[in-house]
């Protein structure tokens, strides 16, 4: 295993282990982890392409007394170890981490079984790959398109489960094209880096067997003029709350 340091999420209430000059956590996972709700006793939890685990241990700090199940799905087996040592880490025994390629996942993930899959996906088929492997292969799509991930996640959704993602603004349109008809109750929610700035990032929440009507909140702005975080943003990044419980409109 390559060399790896020890990071915190959550105001230093989660340990999560990553690798030194490989892909590391950003705030998209702390934002996406915070869109799950409605979570009952005995729901099982999919993260896919969970890369070093933040969603997932974000996700397990919350719910770690649901008698809940969570397993995450990473490509890169470094990644998956890691992501295993801090779930062992923080207690959490309920969470394991499976080293496989979503093209070929093993038998034992069955369609259809997950009340909750989330995901933070590569971003892009055309940008200029990073010259670290490991960035390159978690930023960049590999003869996988978005709108195949997202036919995956949905298969493994079960009736009335839901589905979370986050991606760049502009893969709104594809992310809705693969959807439709597909999922409902949509929630579409912007975040910003800054006020008066261009949303960067669009989270995604959506429902199976459900007709409700799209929506788009007002988002999120992260940080103040002078770099902090937004008294919203700090309650999700540092204080673990979920959107649904300080959400606005």
């Amino acid at each position: 295993m390559e060399d790896y340091t020890q990071d915190y999420l959550l105001d230093k209430r989660v340990k999560i282990f990553q690798p030194q000059n490989g892909y590391r956590a950003s705030t998209d996972a702390v934002f996406l982890s915070s869109m799950i709700a409605n979570v009952k006793k005995g729901d099982e939890i999919l993260d896919v392409g969970s890369g070093t685990g933040a969603i997932s241990l974000c996700l397990a700090s919350r719910f770690c007394h649901s008698d809940i199940q969570i397993k995450g799905l990473e490509i890169q087996p470094e990644l998956a170890e890691l992501s295993n040592l801090s779930a062992k880490e923080n207690g959490f025994d309920f969470l394991k981490y499976i080293h496989c390629d979503i093209k070929n996942k093993p038998d034992f993930i069955k369609n259809c079984s997950f009340a909750h899959v989330i995901s933070n996906p590569p971003y892009s088929e055309n940008d200029m790959p990073s010259p670290n492997k490991s960035k390159a292969l978690a930023h960049n799509h590999h003869g996988f398109s978005l709108k195949e991930w997202i036919n995956f996640c949905i298969k493994m959704i079960a009736p009335k489960g839901y589905f979370y993602m986050v991606n760049r603004a502009e893969a709104v349109d594809e992310i809705l094209s693969a959807i439709h008809g597909k999922l409902g109750h949509i929630e579409i929610i912007p975040l910003y880096s800054k006020i008066n700035q261009p949303a960067k990032r669009v989270i995604i929440r959506a429902q199976k067997d459900n007709r409700t009507p799209t929506k788009i909140h007002s988002g999120f702005v992260l940080h103040q003029d002078n770099g902090e975080y937004t008294p919203l943003a700090h309650q999700i990044l540092r204080e673990g709350k979920s959107f649904d419980d300080i959400k606005t409109d």
